[in-house]
């Protein structure tokens, strides 16, 4: 299809973001068209339904205290949310070990327990001194963002067991090895998303609520109102810029537009030939950025089963297992219950190595030996890699490695002449999270309708 009327604006990427984008637009009556590559909207977020009618999130679901955007949106859109299951024993399993607790902070030595308390407020009182709009003006910047993440986890954990929780916890909220981002960039994210309990929490903290028919249900939702200016299937190849707006073409389209929101991945970006190219910085930026890498591997069963026996389906493991964390990620009603396992980093670059027959039993053998051999015997089973989505190419969201921050600044959400730039990598706040998303998708929506 080649259009010769011009579109006041194309939106490339049907993720959270891009629909957040297209319903201000819609709503202020300017004409648009929304572009994915994929067959369905949603980007990282995908909830997948079986048969049955039974549903499990593949990518992002849920919601907590700050995210103010997700909760309005799902309450005008009519989408019901409920509390994260939380109650009952945790385990902890520690080298080869099986400990049960209650709370946030598992049963150790106690030197490890101080240890952890220590360590853990010593990264919240560092985050507390990032300026949001700028984390590379931050008091310490540049020492900050010369070190990971890693090398300072490993120079305050005076204890192994220290070491291996904080790293299987820490592990699960960046979505990689603590060596991929600088310290920098993990202290701007805690503060980005309020605070390290937040992040870590379900009660008061991120994972706190899910959406009932899951993620998706609201992303479909809030896109139904402008669903004939969406067009699925369809790649962006080039981005052709002038003085007068910009040119957009896929394999079979083309559409001039007046303005142009990018909000994709920032490891797609290179995938798109721009004319003219994009700034130095901008680009250098980009190909040094590398997505978190996370897996995540569900048991469907008949009921909650775990529930009965006391435990709350949360587990935190050390390196002798296949997982960093499990959680009950069971619908609201409880009619069945589901286990999600989160696999991320080198472990997932382990686990996704093998064939879906033996990541199943690795899967099956762990959750049996957590919660019993009913464990092993799901009506479903499931798991998904985002690193090998093409159209995502990892998840949660694009890491800041050693010197990035301060050598390139904020120069990834930077309006490009027409083009603006979304996604959740270009939120002050959130970043990295669904509430991240939809708040760079509705500010670079108001940087188009504030031109006008």
């Amino acid at each position: 299809m080649f259009m010769s009327e011009q579109l006041d604006t194309i939106i490339v990427g049907g993720g959270f973001s891009g629909i957040a984008a297209a319903r201000l637009l819609h709503k202020a009556g300017k004409k648009f068209m929304l572009l994915e590559a994929r067959e369905r909207l949603g980007g990282r977020t995908h909830t997948r339904y079986f048969t049955d009618g039974k549903y499990v999130d593949l990518g992002g679901q849920w919601i907590g205290p700050t995210q103010d955007h997700m909760y309005s949106l799902a309450k005008e859109h009519n989408v019901a949310w409920y509390e994260t299951y939380n109650e009952g024993k945790n385990i902890l399993d520690l080298n080869k070990t099986i400990k049960t607790y209650t709370g946030l902070i598992p049963k150790m030595d106690v030197a490890s327990l101080i240890n952890i308390d220590l360590l853990l407020k010593r990264l919240e009182s560092l985050a507390k001194q990032i300026p949001l709009e700028a984390p590379w003006l931050a008091p310490k910047a540049k020492e900050w963002d010369s070190i990971s993440l890693e090398a300072f986890v490993r120079k305050y954990s005076y204890t192994a067991p220290c070491y291996k929780v904080v790293r299987a916890g820490l592990e699960t909220v960046y979505a990689c090895e603590m060596n991929e981002v600088s310290l920098l960039h993990a202290l701007f994210y805690i503060k980005s998303g309020t605070n390290l309990n937040n992040l870590l929490s379900i009660k008061d903290g991120a994972q706190q609520h899910r959406l009932t028919g899951g993620m998706q249900t609201l992303a479909e939702r809030i896109a139904e109102s402008f669903s004939a200016s969406i067009r699925l299937n369809s790649p962006v190849m080039r981005i052709t810029q002038t003085d007068e707006g910009v040119a957009v073409e896929g394999s079979d389209y083309a559409y001039p537009a007046r303005n142009i929101i990018v909000a994709i991945p920032p490891v797609l970006i290179s995938n798109i030939e721009f004319t003219p190219a994009l700034p130095l910085h901008k680009t250098q930026l980009i190909d040094k950025m590398s997505m978190g890498i996370v897996g995540k591997v569900l048991g469907v069963y008949e009921k909650p089963f775990w529930r009965d026996k006391g435990y709350s389906g949360q587990v935190v493991a050390d390196e002798h297992g296949p997982f960093q964390t499990l959680f009950d990620s069971s619908p609201a009603d409880s009619k069945y219950g589901v286990l999600l396992a989160f696999c991320i980093a080198d472990r997932a670059r382990d686990f996704f190595s093998k064939d879906q027959d033996t990541r199943k039993n690795l899967a099956l053998q762990s959750f049996a030996r957590y919660f019993g051999e009913t464990a092993a015997k799901p009506i479903e089973y499931v798991d998904h890699c985002w690193a090998e989505e093409a159209w995502s190419k990892g998840c949660y969201a694009g890491l800041y490695p050693t010197g990035a921050w301060t050598n390139f600044q904020g120069v990834l959400a930077k309006t490009t002449g027409h083009i603006h730039w979304a996604g959740t990598e270009t939120s002050d706040v959130w970043y990295g999270y669904i509430e991240g998303a939809v708040r760079a998708g509705e500010r670079a929506a108001n940087e188009i309708l504030n031109k006008y």
